[in-house]
This record gives C-alpha cells, sequence and structure tokens, in this order.
C-alpha cells in the first residue's frame, strides 16, 4: 500500500490522522526505523509499527492525539518490569527502545455552514485563511455552482443533509439560510438528534431570536441546552456588510475554538436578561 498515496486522499477529504513514524530503535524490537502506520479519526489504520503490544499503545496514543490535535515523539521501552526514564515499558520481552514520532495532520476544526449566501461565502473567504475544513450546505442549484472556496459544497435540502450525513462532534455550525423556517429546521434536527457542537451560531434579529426561542422551550421544553448556542451571532465589533459580519462570525469561532471567554459576544445582553425578551 502507497502510504503517501493514502495520506493525500484522506486529507483531501478533510479527514483528520494520526502519522505514526518509528524515528529510532536501539536493541531488539519487532520494527525498523522509518516504518509507518496512519489512524484517522475512525480508528482505521493503515500500515504497522510493528504489531503486538507496540502497535496497540500506538494506536491508543493516536486515539488520543486525534482529540487534542498535538503532534508529539514517544519512546518506549520493550522489557517487561524494567523501567527507563521519560520512557513507557511495554509488557514485551525484545528489550529495545523504540522512539516514535506521531504527527497530527488534519484541521483546526470542522465548520458547517448551511446557508451559501453572501453571509456564507464571506464567511468562508476568512476561514479558508486558516487551517479549517469549511462544508457549506445550500438547497439552491444556482447558488451552490457559483460557490466559491468551500472544501466541500453540498447540493441538499437543509434539515435532510443532518438527516442522512453525520455532523462530526464538537465541530462548528453556522447557520444563515435564506429563510427563518430553514434556520429553525437546521437547528430543531441538531437538538433532535443530540448532536454535541462547539458551537452553533444563527444569524438574526432581536425580534427573531425571541420568536425561536419561544417556539424552542415550546418543542423541546425550557430544559433545553443551549449553552453553545450564540445569536445573535458573532462578536460586537460593529458593521452590516457581508464581510463585517463575517469577520465578527470568524472572530467569535477562534474565541470559541481558543478558549478565550473574555470578549464582547452579541449574544451576552439577550441571555443575561432572558425574561426581558422571551417569554
Amino acid at each position: 500500500m502507497n502510504l503517501y498515496q493514502k495520506i493525500s486522499e484522506l486529507t483531501n477529504k478533510g479527514i483528520p490522522l494520526v502519522i505514526v513514524t518509528v524515528i529510532e530503535k536501539l536493541g531488539d524490537g519487532p520494527v525498523e526505523v522509518g516504518k509507518k502506520m496512519i489512524l484517522t479519526k475512525d480508528h482505521i489504520n493503515y500500515g504497522t509499527v510493528g504489531g503486538g503490544a507496540l502497535e496497540f499503545q500506538a494506536i491508543e496514543l493516536c486515539k488520543e492525539l486525534l482529540k487534542t490535535r498535538l503532534s508529539i515523539t514517544k519512546k518506549y521501552l520493550l522489557k517487561e518490569g524494567k523501567e527507563l526514564k521519560d520512557s513507557e515499558t511495554l509488557p514485551m520481552e525484545c528489550g529495545g527502545i523504540v522512539t516514535m514520532f506521531f504527527d497530527y495532520i488534519g484541521p483546526l476544526e470542522t465548520i458547517y455552514i448551511f446557508g451559501a449566501g453572501h453571509v456564507g461565502q464571506a464567511l468562508t473567504n476568512v476561514l479558508k485563511t486558516m487551517n479549517f475544513h469549511v462544508k457549506v450546505i445550500d438547497n439552491r442549484d444556482a447558488v451552490v455552482n457559483e460557490f466559491k472556496g468551500g472544501d466541500e459544497v453540498i447540493l441538499s435540502s437543509f434539515a435532510d443533509y443532518i438527516e442522512t450525513n453525520e455532523i462530526s462532534e464538537n465541530s462548528f455550525v453556522i447557520v444563515t439560510t435564506p429563510s427563518h423556517k430553514y434556520d429553525y429546521a437546521v437547528i430543531n434536527k441538531i437538538i433532535e438528534k443530540k448532536i454535541k457542537l462547539k458551537y452553533l451560531g444563527m444569524i438574526c434579529s432581536h425580534l427573531k431570536l425571541k420568536d425561536f426561542l419561544n417556539k424552542t422551550y415550546a418543542k423541546f421544553g425550557k430544559d433545553v441546552d443551549l449553552s453553545n448556542f450564540y445569536s445573535p451571532i458573532g462578536l460586537d465589533l460593529g458593521g452590516g456588510s457581508p464581510a463585517e459580519i463575517a469577520i465578527s462570525i470568524a472572530s467569535e469561532i477562534l474565541a470559541v475554538h481558543n478558549n478565550k471567554p473574555n470578549h464582547s459576544h452579541m449574544r451576552t445582553s439577550l441571555f443575561e436578561g432572558k425574561d426581558k425578551y422571551w417569554e
């Protein structure tokens, strides 16, 4: 198998993965320097770094790195009952020392934009200057055909896309469709399927938000979890053009991604004064 071809195929699809490479071997062991293995976010592996306990531990570490999105070097002592500084001892009898480099390859985040209109296009232009994988969904054939820059631009009914495709856990979703009913349908479907997102943002006015929340509470109850729901969307930067709105949304995405809470989110005043804006 050509692992480099597989890496190219997976990264072109925006699939996160970890490449494991044996970079040093001292003494006996079941693998040679240069051997490689890939593990994808779906825990599918290609190639090998020796099998047995060594490969098992490598796969387990890959799973953690796919969550933390980090790259590290790890040293293993292949001798049960022995210890070596800065290394992990494995239940093996070879006696050698193997060092491997674990290289996370993939986007910072997957971002779904429901709506390929002016704001969706402007937001994609901003996000694609950074390492984000952007999927754009719209039900209008002409708009989809003219859209530029998305990693995936998909012609689909908005809620149907969520019903028939996996939305990655802890991803970011932006709702900017051409109609309130489509916006609500997208968010309702996310709530119904209990998809755990890091960020769910909807473009709206205060009146639209009041209407949405009243309908959402009526449908799902007052205990529905909206802790990661951002609406009105974006940081309070001012400006109303698609480009300015896009920068506001992208800034909020970065603040959430980087765990920086001390920013002026436009949703804050509404959620702090809940009873003032809806019943």
